[in-house]
């Protein structure tokens, strides 16, 4: 019997892997990104980073984070230089950006500092500045965040007074406390900010936060302006984030021109009159911006974690022997794919539900650009909800992946160790996850108490979609079903399930608000989040057959969907059974086992589209970077040549070995002979 070869058998098995699925892998992909054109954009712009030496990711893991940071700012640079060498719109210069893998300072230029002036400034600042900003002509950051406060903003302690003897406000940090920290591109990078500051009027009245523009550092030699102290926070958990420069602000009577208030909305007079804006929150638009981008950029992450992870267990082969007398492909193990397909249909879902938000938010933008503000609380409330869920499940997606792919997968040639140390803050973007939780509860009960309301009749004509499940505690309400196994193969099912927990929830926070248990915020919040994913999931499936899917292909991409569901449903058994929303028709003592066999069927179902699905995403194997996840399945070869660059192999002998090894090795020998 000949020797079976591990490594050319992973090759096998991924070829026969991709021949085994029945979707046309052009329209699953067109599908995800938005229509073969924007496809096409991306493939273009993807190709010319990939064939630039600049953009070489080989020696990445094995540089400090001062080399990460320099080698940061040299791909920021090449890419505004190709944007001007191949005339890229801005949209493709976006696409390259998201796709340089790299957590960059100019992230925070382009998704905080550049929305919140574009929204906010003046026309004469704008007018002034929006060009430079626009072309990297100064380059920005967006202080909020304080050593003692976070991003607690009512509470923020650095003052912006203004000084109506000369027409200027004078931006101060009074405590050590009140120091800008954690601002992204601001420890080396940025020229200029935008700074989140109270406003002190004459008297000394205090009318909380507010935006002020504010130069940083010399634009003839970048160094910090006088009255400023700037800096790196250092290196944060994990190694993640090394490329970016977070860093400190301390402003000593620092001041600025009147005009540098951003007061499109709200606004001083010049004998230092406070003029209201249309609606409080108009400054909260810059962070709806931040968190609606969070869900596509969340969902392209998850789609990295579920291409690496079912890459490497299809080709893996461990245990049990199979009928073709090897071991098995671990995806085949219960216990794998019951962990990874689920990434896979978060991903699906993230994706497809991240440009519907995107488009609601240019349309909030428009209004509010216009004083319209009635979008305003809805998208607060969703952008809240969303921000928690996808943060946190890309977390746990991210980790639960990296751990499927057993001991190999700790390695950093793996790629999902790197990808979770940068994702990993995002739980903590805004504060504690935990305390974006209470926004959601909040609007949750407003909404409720609006519509029970004495003063009128309940209608569902006054609900929003953050808000639709409460339509089944109008009266009649309808009763709760019972479901069979059958039944959870209808997205219906899962979707009024959601929504039933969503609204008797909602409805029971309501009665003992002054007697709230330990976790009804965050198990509200989800709840509530969940029940609106849900019911945009199926929309999302009703859309389907508009896509250019032919039928079969629809089921396939409708199962992934429908696994999202059914495995929310799962995590959320605890309040559906506390609530005796989930019975079980026949007799059976377990109501749960219907939810649990249909999410095996479906899991196994779509075993064999498993890599046509995370394919269709369309990720080269430089954007991967994991040698686990190669395109060829060839990982222990990818693997291989990965090691051999490590720069200890450079040498047979190591420089610990005189200065440390060998000193060792002759003080035990010394100690170990015996005596005279």
């Amino acid at each position: 019997m000949s020797a079976h070869d591990v490594n050319e058998q992973t090759g096998v098995d991924m070829l026969k892997a991709r021949r085994s699925t029945t979707l046309a892998l052009d329209t699953i992909r067109s599908f995800l990104h938005n229509g073969e054109d924007q496809w096409e954009t991306r493939r273009k712009v993807t190709q010319i980073l990939e064939r630039d030496a600049v953009f070489d990711k080989a020696r990445r893991e094995f540089m400090s984070r001062t080399e990460r940071y320099t080698r940061g700012m040299a791909l920021t640079n090449r890419v505004y230089e190709l944007q001007e060498l191949h005339s890229w719109t801005q949209h493709e210069t976006s696409i390259a950006i998201a796709t340089l893998d790299e957590q960059l300072p100019i992230s925070l230029h382009n998704v905080a500092f550049q929305p919140v002036f574009m929204l906010q400034a003046s026309p004469p600042l704008l007018a002034k500045y929006s060009d430079l900003i626009a072309t990297k002509g100064i380059l920005g950051c967006y202080l909020q965040t304080e050593l003692g406060h976070g991003t607690n903003v009512s509470r923020l302690e650095t003052t912006a007074t203004f000084i109506p003897e000369t027409q200027e406000f004078e931006i101060h940090s009074p405590t050590t406390t009140s120091s800008k920290w954690w601002i992204g591109g601001l420890g080396k990078t940025a020229t200029h900010g935008v700074v989140q500051a109270k406003l002190i009027l004459p008297g000394g009245k205090d009318f909380g936060p507010h935006l002020f523009f504010v130069q940083l550092r010399s634009m003839h030699d970048h160094k910090v302006l006088p009255g400023i102290k700037i800096g790196d926070i250092g290196p944060k958990a994990l190694g993640g984030f090394s490329p970016t420069d977070n860093g400190f602000a301390v402003f000593d009577h620092v001041r600025i021109p009147k005009e540098h208030m951003l007061s499109k909305f709200a606004q001083v007079t010049r004998d230092g009159e406070y003029v209201k804006p249309p609606h409080a929150k108009l400054s909260y638009g810059g962070m709806l911006y931040i968190r609606a981008n969070m869900v596509t950029s969340g969902g392209w992450l998850m789609a990295k974690a579920a291409t690496v992870a079912i890459r490497y267990a299809t080709v893996r082969r461990q245990g049990e022997i199979g009928p073709d007398g090897l071991e098995r492909q671990i995806i085949t193990y219960p216990s794998v794919y019951y962990r990874i397909l689920p990434i896979l249909s978060h991903a699906y879902v993230f994706i497809r539900l991240g440009k519907t938000l995107t488009k609601a938010f240019d349309t909030l933008a428009g209004n509010l650009s216009r004083g319209d503000t009635s979008l305003l609380a809805e998208m607060h409330a969703i952008t809240s909800g969303l921000k928690v869920v996808v943060s946190s499940t890309g977390v746990q997606d991210l980790e639960i992946a990296r751990r499927s792919m057993g001991g190999h997968g700790y390695s950093a040639f793996a790629g999902l160790g790197r990808l979770y140390a940068d994702y990993l803050p995002s739980v903590t973007y805004e504060g504690d996850n935990f305390v974006l939780d209470q926004q959601v509860v909040r609007a949750a009960l407003k909404s409720y108490r609006s519509l029970f309301s004495e003063s009128k009749e309940s209608t569902t004509q006054s609900l929003l979609p953050s808000s639709r499940y409460l339509r089944l505690l109008i009266p009649p309400t309808r009763s709760l079903p019972s479901f069979t196994e059958d039944d959870f193969r209808s997205p219906t099912t899962s979707i009024l399930l959601l929504e039933w927990r969503a609204a008797l929830i909602v409805e029971k926070n309501a009665r003992t608000v002054d007697d709230p248990d330990a976790s009804i915020n965050q198990r509200v919040a989800k709840a509530v989040t969940e029940a609106f994913i849900a019911a945009q999931i199926g929309e999302i499936i009703n859309t389907l057959g508009s896509t250019g899917m032919t039928e079969s292909e629809q089921i396939i991409v409708g199962k992934v969907y429908l696994l999202y569901l059914v495995t929310t449903v799962e995590a959320g058994l605890v309040d559906l059974l506390s609530f005796n929303i989930l019975n079980s028709s026949g007799g059976s003592r377990d109501p749960t086992r219907s939810v649990r066999m249909t999410i095996k069927k479906l899991c196994t179902e779509l075993l064999p589209e498993a890599i046509g699905l995370s394919d269709a995403f369309g990720f080269t194997d430089w954007e991967l970077d994991s040698a686990l996840g190669v395109y060829d399945g060839k990982v222990y070869e990818a693997l291989w040549k990965c090691v051999q660059s490590e720069p200890l192999n450079q040498t047979e002998v190591p420089t610990a070995y005189e200065e440390s090894i060998k000193p060792m090795l002759l003080r035990g020998q010394r100690q170990a002979r015996p005596k005279l």
